[in-house]
């Protein structure tokens, strides 16, 4: 009898071999090639996040290890890096110099229990500033964007002694971040009930401030410049009922529609999540904003992993309760509402308020007391109408922020 050859053997061996024995080699090698492509991707994404601008944030405040934290998101009208074409579109650093905080947000994170939501302030929020250098031209009592013209620090110094909101991050944003950032995750959809349009009258001759322009109705996808133009949008018209009509909220109206175009990113990166989409993401995006110091590439791409799966409806979003007022110092500002804006923050950062040193102002530059308690508040889309009367238990415990909901002729998400 001939001896089996050594090929006919090992033939033998994997006509032998059970079937749950080749789908562990199956699946050892593909954990091995996930292992492999996610540390490819992470490198890479360490790449890209060594050329973010950073600066050192004094004021910040360290978060222990797995605790909620605050990032302050801000919004710099800057025009410092543009090109010719958006100079054309938002203005120069010659006619518009100097830097504001043109969108002030807080994003009150918990790792441990996978939740997030975001807290605006107008940026017309009247308020005591912090942090302004010595021989600073601006007031002291003055609207809360202009903390920003001495830097990051300032406006967290500003935010921690008027609202007790306590910051471990911030990241700044220029125009063109939330541009290049809907562009690189391929736009985003939006229902729009009316056409839409940017008509700024106030001087006598009217013109498109933000360029907005969204002249059918209906679900579309909505490119990048278009999202900024609506995420901009002070002068907010929509077309019904054979009329162009005004949104007459102003600087509110602008923050429900910047929730509304965060909540459907959110929705377009849930659903088109991969390992390297956030590197492709912070490629596009890496000149256009800067951070503090102690925001490490480990901690973001470890919250990328953490929040992937996080929908855009999930996101609990708050706006300050203010009303509109005119300052014999500061012009038109925006007042706060005590008795609802206390219990709101209190519910936003579950309890953990900071020390008020300087509360912000009423339209004569007194200071406003916010109470702090632990009643929770309900939480609220956008901030609660002027008109509204805030409620009360029962027990005569502080009110509640009654929530509000998104107007109409807001766009939503598609």
């Amino acid at each position: 009898m001939v001896a089996p050859t050594r090929r006919e053997l090992r033939r033998a061996h994997k006509r032998r071999r059970r079937p749950a024995e080749r789908i562990l080699r199956f699946a050892v090698l593909a954990v091995v090639l996930v292992v492999v492509v996610a540390g490819l991707g992470y490198g890479y994404f360490q790449y890209q996040w060594s050329k973010v601008s950073s600066s050192p944030c004094p004021s910040c405040v360290a978060a222990a290890n797995g605790a909620p934290y605050n990032v302050l998101l801000i919004g710099s009208d800057s025009r410092v890096g543009e090109t010719a074409a958006e100079a054309q579109q938002f203005g120069n650093a010659t006619n518009a110099g100097g830097q504001r905080s043109d969108t002030i947000k807080i994003v009150h994170v918990d790792p441990a229990t996978g939740t997030a939501s975001t807290l605006s302030i107008p940026r017309d929020t009247y308020v005591t500033l912090s942090g302004q250098p010595a021989d600073t031209q601006l007031a002291t009592q003055n609207k809360i964007n202009a903390a920003f013209g001495a830097g990051p620090d300032a406006l967290i110094q500003t935010i921690q002694n008027t609202f007790g909101i306590r910051i471990s991050h911030y990241i700044v944003i220029n125009f063109f971040g939330l541009q290049d950032a809907v562009n690189a995750l391929g736009g985003v959809s939006m229902d729009f009930p009316y056409p839409v349009r940017d008509q700024d009258c106030s001087t006598g001759v009217c013109y498109n401030n933000s360029g907005l322009n969204i002249p059918t109705a209906g679900c579309q996808v909505i490119d990048g410049s278009q999202a900024l133009a609506l995420s901009r949008s002070r002068y907010f018209e929509y077309y019904a009922d054979g009329q162009w009509n005004s949104d007459p909220t102003s600087d509110i109206g602008r923050i429900e529609r910047q929730n509304l175009i965060i909540e459907a990113a959110l929705d377009k990166a849930k659903g088109t999540y991969d390992p390297l989409r956030l590197n492709t993401l912070l490629t596009s995006v890496v000149h256009d904003f800067s951070k503090d110091n102690g925001l490490s590439a480990t901690d973001l791409f470890g919250l990328a992993e953490r929040y992937h799966a996080f929908s855009g409806s999930d996101l609990q979003s708050y706006t300050l309760p203010t009303v509109g007022a005119v300052s014999d110092v500061a012009g038109d500002v925006e007042v706060v509402q005590p008795d609802e804006a206390g219990p709101m923050i209190s519910h936003f950062l579950d309890g953990d308020v900071g020390p008020i040193t300087t509360p912000p102002l009423d339209a004569y530059g007194n200071p406003v007391a916010l109470p702090v308690t632990t009643t929770t508040a309900a939480p609220a889309t956008t901030a609660p109408p002027a008109t509204t009367a805030p409620t009360s238990s029962p027990t005569g415990t502080a009110p509640t922020a009654p929530a509000a909901t998104v107007p109409s002729f807001d766009p939503r998400p598609c």
